[in-house]
């Protein structure tokens, strides 16, 4: 179960940042695109940085709970 997580939290990682650089080039770019997209890629960051932090508390509690 310990893998399975650690894979997970890596792929959340990435995804976080792709979704941070995509969302700098959104203020670099500015204009209409900056306008219409930094608030969603912004609020897309936020949500898979709780998942992610929700990944780390579940692989504390399967260590805890575990052994292991």
């Amino acid at each position: 179960m310990s893998g399975f997580l650690d894979i997970l939290l890596y792929v959340l990682m990435g995804v976080v940042f792709v979704i941070l650089c995509a969302g700098i080039y959104s203020l670099v770019r500015g204009g209409d695109f900056g306008r219409s997209w930094s608030n969603k890629l912004m609020r897309a960051r936020v949500l898979f940085q709780f998942l992610a932090v929700l990944v780390i508390v579940a692989g504390f509690w399967a260590k805890g709970a575990f052994g292991g």
